[in-house]
């Protein structure tokens, strides 16, 4: 399933624990992949990952971190 994250509505958004969920949650992400992405995110710009997990779990961490998405597929 693709997923596109639109941005991170958080306060104070915890980058290690954004970059932590993406490489949990997305399909063959490593941790600098995944640290890359977050700072892409949190500069304003849109990420498309692909989510092959549990999407009901992925969509629980996404939403603790504030992290608005739409699904692509």
């Amino acid at each position: 399933m693709k997923l596109n994250l639109l941005s991170c509505d958080a306060p104070r958004p915890d980058r290690r624990a954004i970059a932590k969920c993406l490489a949990e949650i997305a399909a063959n992400m490593d941790e600098s992949l995944a640290t890359e992405l977050t700072g892409i995110l949190l500069e304003g710009d849109c990420v498309d990952i692909d989510v092959e997990k549990n999407s009901s779990s992925a969509f629980r961490a996404l939403r603790k971190l504030d992290i608005d998405y739409e699904i692509v597929e």
